[in-house]
């Protein structure tokens, strides 16, 4: 039994499968649809990236706050600065930002020794503000031919009639699982999470580790948000607001412990799965917008508790 539960996204594998047998009860003509389908798998590529990018700080033991903000910041960067840089200067220029975003935030928190979430919800609305001072309220669309520029369509564009979107996210879910499992910094991070000071005392560099987790976190929230531009060229200010949520929830349902030390790429990704698809079946049957709210704030509060007794159960602290 405990063979089973500890392979990478126990829990959220379970979530997955009790998900689809209920919604294929309740709407199994509307669910099992290729638009369906589609839509939903599109924009679980999406939030999976940025949750990702969230476990990644997670198993640090910190969190970030700002992912949403930075999202829409590097979204609206590329997109505003398209028409003077071009496709490929303005993804680079965009990345860049969010880069220095997670620069920043990290520098602060380790050097300035202060918490995470105080210093990543200033980022949230920093970002924020930033989007608003620099547009005035309104973006312009992307020009025609940055619309069928060959970069363009290779991050929002269709292969062989499945997104590119499900192509990023599987290659960046295979070099992540490899830095994790199969490098050095893997190994650094994941002892940072679990206990600094015995990592300290072997040599690690925690600060550099927690540092560089900021970074990496910011640039693939970025580049969810140049995917997701890519593939519908048209935003607004309010691009990736409680986005957040959403990216916290992802990553905790799929088994990172908010305690840090512990996380599952494939669970991140089953768990923005869930979060995505009840997000889309609740609109679908016409429910409130406030009930998806408090899903993914219950089913945040279950699955804390769940990753809690299950890192007991197989003998890890929390």
């Amino acid at each position: 039994m405990k063979y089973l539960v500890r392979s990478q996204g126990f829990g959220a594998t379970i979530g997955v499968i009790a998900m689809l047998a209920v919604f294929t009860v309740i709407d199994f003509s509307g669910w099992w649809t290729i638009q369906t389908l589609s839509n939903v798998t599109q924009f679980t590529a999406i939030l999976a990236l940025v949750a990702l990018g969230q476990a990644l700080v997670i198993m640090t033991k910190e969190i970030d706050l700002s992912v949403g903000s930075i999202y829409g910041l590097t979204g609206v960067a590329f997109i505003t600065l398209e028409p003077s840089l071009g496709v490929p200067g303005s993804l680079v220029v965009a990345l860049l930002i969010a880069a220095a975003a997670g620069f920043i935030q990290g520098t602060a928190v380790v050097k300035g020794e202060l918490p995470s979430m105080i210093v990543t919800l200033g980022g949230l609305f920093a970002a924020r503000g930033i989007i608003y001072v620099w547009t005035g309220g309104s973006v312009h669309n992307f020009s025609p031919d940055a619309r069928t520029h060959a970069l363009t369509r290779l991050l929002g564009g269709e292969l062989f009639g499945v997104e590119a979107a499900l192509y990023w996210v599987g290659i960046v879910s295979v070099l992540l699982a490899i830095m994790l499992w199969g490098t050095r910094f893997g190994n650094r991070l994941l002892a940072t999470g679990g206990s600094r000071e015995s990592a300290e005392s072997r040599g690690v560099r925690t600060d550099h580790v927690k540092t560089t987790a900021f970074v990496l976190c910011s640039l693939l929230a970025g580049f969810a948000g140049i995917l997701t531009l890519c593939n519908q060229p048209q935003t607004h200010v309010t691009l990736g607001e409680n986005m957040e949520l959403e990216a916290i929830s992802a990553a905790v349902i799929g088994g990172c412990l908010l305690t840090g030390g512990r996380g599952s790429i494939l669970g991140v990704i089953l768990g923005a799965l869930i979060v995505v698809s009840f997000r889309y079946q609740l609109i679908a049957l016409g429910a409130p917008s406030s009930w998806y709210i408090t899903f993914v704030g219950a089913v945040l509060i279950v699955a804390v508790i769940f990753n809690q007794k299950l890192a007991r159960f197989l003998g890890h602290s929390v």
